[in-house]
């Protein structure tokens, strides 16, 4: 068995980041930016008003005086003319500020009879006014790479920018082995059950950037894992559930073999997870994750997503690592790295007190896998621990 660092860095020597392509704004959501954006103009493009108020000269904002109004300003609609000293003109939020006008006067502090406005005995100092490239200037740039996220595209479309340059994204095809399984919605006989882990697993990948592909569930038979791959032509990563381990049904590896696999390792020293296999095939990565629901998903988090992240062009890193104090007292731990499904409350971490890999409902309840180093010493309250984020 290796470790599970070690089996990352395999994985990682079986992916490299993938080309790339453009796409308009409104289909980058969840993309990867690989080349920085630049702004093509100034926000705002002008100096605007931040209240509702009127757009006096400095040197005219004092309590108790008199100005008078010449003219409108609003958001897309100029004033066009200029404020001299001992007028103003009435501004909304968003309007860009009238010549000669350097601060706004915001309506609560000043009354109006006609085209007549008398400033208030009490003058806020605020100026009220979002100076000209506040925001951002033109020339500015997004840095990249960056999975783009909903605030990224409001700030790339403020700057005009219509289409990026992102990573084409990963296609993963997913396959789940076993007689045993019938897709969802479908009635299973006595001795069958759901297939969840393709489901689960598309979910995750989805989010963070691949495009994930659930094939027909391959049967306990060479023929159907055959056909099966036969599918999976295409994909740059391809994922089986199930069948990966050494009973007499599990024939995953076998016919991988023979259809041109080149094993990179098998067995990982981890829990849950050990029966993992991963190599090269017809040009693709291939893992084989095991088949326990939350053996596969912990899989996923640990090793599938950190492939998906290298292929994207965001570096061949490990999942990012946090920490918390432990809510009670541990036992020591096994002689393998074992990842906990635990609750993260507060910045402190409970583990479940149910591990068993195969109680989807555990996981769900779970916020945390949290991390116990192979050989783990027994743990105090208190003490703090590594934990990944679910």
């Amino acid at each position: 068995m290796i470790t599970v660092i070690e089996a990352l860095d395999h994985l990682f020597s079986l992916v490299a980041p993938l080309p790339t392509e453009q796409v308009g704004l409104a289909e980058a959501a969840g993309r990867c930016m690989v080349a920085p954006a630049k702004a093509n103009r100034d926000q705002p493009p002008f100096s605007a008003s931040a209240m509702d108020g009127y757009a006096v000269r400095g040197e005219d904002a004092q309590p108790g005086k008199t100005l008078t109004v010449i003219g409108e300003a609003a958001a897309g609609h100029a004033l066009d003319g200029t404020v001299e000293t001992g007028q103003a003109a009435r501004i909304f939020t968003g309007a860009p500020l009238p010549q000669g006008a350097d601060r706004v006067v915001i309506q609560e502090d000043v009354s109006r009879n006609g085209d007549q406005i008398t400033i208030a005995d009490t003058l806020e100092d605020n100026p009220f006014v979002r100076p000209m490239g506040a925001d951002f200037k033109s020339g500015q740039e997004v840095s990249a790479p960056r999975l783009l996220r909903a605030t990224d595209i409001a700030l790339l479309a403020a700057m005009n920018i219509p289409e990026i340059t992102v990573t084409r994204k990963p296609q993963v095809a997913l396959i789940s082995t076993g007689d045993e399984l019938v897709m969802p919605g479908d009635t299973p006989g006595p001795d069958q059950i759901i297939v969840s882990n393709t489901y689960g697993l598309k979910a995750m990948l989805d989010g963070i950037g691949a495009h994930a592909r659930i094939l027909p569930i391959a049967r306990d038979n060479r023929a159907s894992l055959e056909a099966c791959f036969d599918l999976a032509q295409g994909a740059d990563l391809v994922v089986t559930i199930g069948g990966a381990s050494v009973g007499d049904h599990d024939l995953v590896g076998d016919v991988a073999a023979s259809l041109g696999m080149e094993r990179s390792f098998y067995k990982v020293a981890m829990r849950p997870g050990k029966p993992l296999m991963a190599g090269r095939m017809n040009g693709a990565a291939m893992v084989g994750l095991p088949g326990n629901p939350v053996s596969a998903m912990v899989c996923g988090h640990v090793f599938l997503a950190p492939m998906i992240r290298a292929m994207l062009g965001l570096g061949k890193t490990l999942p990012p690592r946090y920490e918390a104090r432990l809510a009670h007292d541990l036992d020591a731990s096994g002689p393998r790295e074992h990842y906990m499904r635990a609750e993260v409350h507060d910045g402190q971490i409970t583990p479940e007190p149910r591990q068993d890999s195969a109680l989807l409902s555990v996981l769900a309840n779970a916020n945390a896998l949290m991390i116990r180093p192979a050989g783990d010493p027994p743990r105090k309250a208190g003490e703090v621990i590594q934990y990944l984020p679910l």
